[in-house]
C-alpha cells in the first residue's frame, strides 16, 4: 500500500515537472495563439499557471531582470515536496 502511494506521488510530480518543461520549451516557439502549437501552449499555460503564480509573485519582489525563474522554483518545490511527502509515508 505504501509503495503504491509513493509511486503515485512520484509519478504525479514527474508529470507536473514535465508539463513545466514543455511549457518552457513551447514559450520559445508558440507565438501565434491560433496555430496548433499556440493552442497546445495555451493548454499548458492553463494547466501549470496555478503552480507557477505563487512563485512569480514571490520573485516579483526581487529584481531578476528579464529572466523568469518562477518555473525553475516551481520544479524545485515540486521535487522537494514529493521527496518529503514520500519519506514521511515510508517512515510510517
Amino acid at each position: 500500500m505504501q509503495t503504491t502511494l509513493v509511486y503515485a506521488i512520484y509519478m504525479f510530480s514527474n508529470i507536473l515537472v514535465a508539463a513545466l518543461v514543455i511549457r518552457a520549451l513551447l514559450s520559445w516557439f508558440a507565438r501565434d495563439p491560433y496555430s496548433p502549437a499556440g493552442k497546445i501552449y495555451g493548454f499548458f499555460i492553463r494547466f501549470t499557471e496555478p503552480i507557477v503564480m505563487p512563485f512569480r509573485k514571490l520573485l516579483s519582489r526581487f529584481n531578476t531582470g528579464m529572466f523568469d525563474f518562477s518555473l525553475l522554483l516551481a520544479m524545485l518545490a515540486i521535487e522537494i515536496g514529493a521527496n518529503i511527502i514520500c519519506r514521511i509515508i515510508l517512515i510510517f
